[in-house]
């Protein structure tokens, strides 16, 4: 299966429209779309229009897209070259603004490169636990893709104590996805989620932005997403993944700026 089918993205006449139905596998426990998913849309478009791969790509969020709406997507090639096409994808809702994609698409060939990062030392998905699911995460994205808690604290074990800002899992959805910047674009959006560890509460994060940078695709079954939390000041925080496969190369970067609020202290854990 690859991301077009899980997203449910149909063109409309031409590669430069198109349309997605929100249901709930692509949504957040909120009940509105997650925003890797929004953006994992509009590279299907974007890649389709310009018949080249993501390089870069950033994601603006204005508003949210509902479950069981329909988002309508229109792609605009503004700048065409001989190795890069510089394009946008806008989505909508009954002519309400969502969210605005801007990216750059191509390739080229240099003899010379290299990757300078390392991935964690973590034990390898079938020897790390599952991640917990509460009750009203079921029949979400958080449902639809399958998590392995690698390093760092569980929900439940967040105890006001501050933590490391680094974490990591892995993640894939059953039944796998082929590998794509799309794709990679749905696990990078966890990096909202790892704005608990540093600060040991229980927090809910809500994107402001997404961004991912492709390095290379590998095939791989699951997807390491190593997270490292950079700060959270004054209800905003921030943050970048790097995201690995599981024979350790370095397949993209993900990184975000996040709306940040805490859950009750005295509330307890829905299940």
């Amino acid at each position: 299966m690859d991301a077009r089918i899980f997203l449910g993205m149909q063109p409309v006449g031409d590669d430069l429209h198109w349309r997605m139905r929100v249901t709930p596998q692509l949504t957040t426990p909120g009940n509105f779309l997650f925003g890797g998913c929004a953006l994992g849309a509009a590279l299907v478009a974007l890649e389709a229009a310009s018949g080249r791969p993501t390089v870069w790509a950033t994601a603006h969020y204005l508003s949210y897209a509902l479950t069981d709406e329909e988002l309508v997507w229109d792609v605009t090639l503004a700048a065409v070259g001989g190795h890069v096409t510089q394009g946008r994808a806008v989505g909508s809702v009954d002519g309400r603004e969502i969210l605005t994609v801007n990216a750059a698409l191509g390739r080229d060939e240099l003899e010379v490169g290299g990757v300078w990062v390392v991935p964690p030392d973590v034990a390898p998905p079938d020897q790390c636990p599952p991640r917990f699911l509460p009750e009203f995460f079921r029949n979400t994205i958080m449902d639809s893709v399958e998590v392995r808690s690698a390093r760092g604290r569980t929900f439940e074990e967040m105890d006001g104590s501050p933590g490391s800002p680094d974490s990591a899992l892995w993640a894939r959805v059953p039944g796998h996805l082929t590998p794509s910047a799309a794709t990679l674009a749905i696990f990078g959006d966890y990096v909202s989620g790892a704005v608990s560890q540093p600060i040991g509460r229980r927090a809910m994060g809500r994107s402001l932005d997404n961004t991912l940078r492709m390095v290379q695709l590998k095939p791989t079954e699951w997807v390491l997403c190593d997270i490292r939390m950079h700060a959270l000041v004054g209800g905003y925080g921030q943050g970048i993944a790097f995201l690995w496969s599981e024979d350790g190369e370095l397949l993209a970067t993900a990184s975000q700026s996040i709306g940040v609020r805490l859950w009750p202290e005295d509330a307890v854990l829905p299940r």
